[in-house]
């Protein structure tokens, strides 16, 4: 069964979830890359703490697609959200998401908080489109499209 839905019930459904997603990337090579992340939302867009010149930041400079995947319940519930991403390392963003957006202490990651973690950056990804997956899609698929 196919049902149309709307973001906020996909970041409902997401931040039920666990806490740790996927991102997959490709950088200007063409190779992907898939790493875990912790997101948070905020509002319609979602953000994790990246290094400034890791993987994930390269590769989204080169091909700002992205996708994710949050990791499935024992029931297989999921969600995949793909969408555009930038990547912000300047202390203003920094100092908004440090304090109003994440549910962990980021001091944890980077000991020089958001005015003196030069290496520390956080990517925001727009969501373009997602699904929500019952019982592996069995269940039947939630989706959602931003046109």
């Amino acid at each position: 069964m196919n049902n149309t839905t709307d973001l906020a019930a996909v970041r409902a459904f997401a931040s039920q979830l666990s806490p740790w997603a996927h991102v997959a990337t490709v950088g200007a090579d063409n190779k992907p890359d898939v790493v875990p992340i912790h997101p948070c939302w905020e509002g319609d867009d979602c953000w994790f703490m990246v290094g400034a010149a890791s993987v994930k930041s390269r590769n989204v400079s080169a091909n700002n697609d992205v996708a994710m995947h949050w990791q499935v319940t024992e029931a297989g519930d999921g969600v995949e959200v793909w969408g555009t991403a930038e990547v912000f390392s300047d202390v203003a963003t920094k100092r908004r998401l440090w304090d109003d957006v994440f549910d962990y202490d980021l001091n944890a990651f980077a000991p020089g908080g958001p005015d003196n973690s030069p290496e520390t950056a956080f990517m925001k990804v727009t969501p373009t489109r997602a699904i929500i997956l019952h019982q592996y899609g069995m269940g039947g698929i939630d989706r959602w499209s931003a046109s």
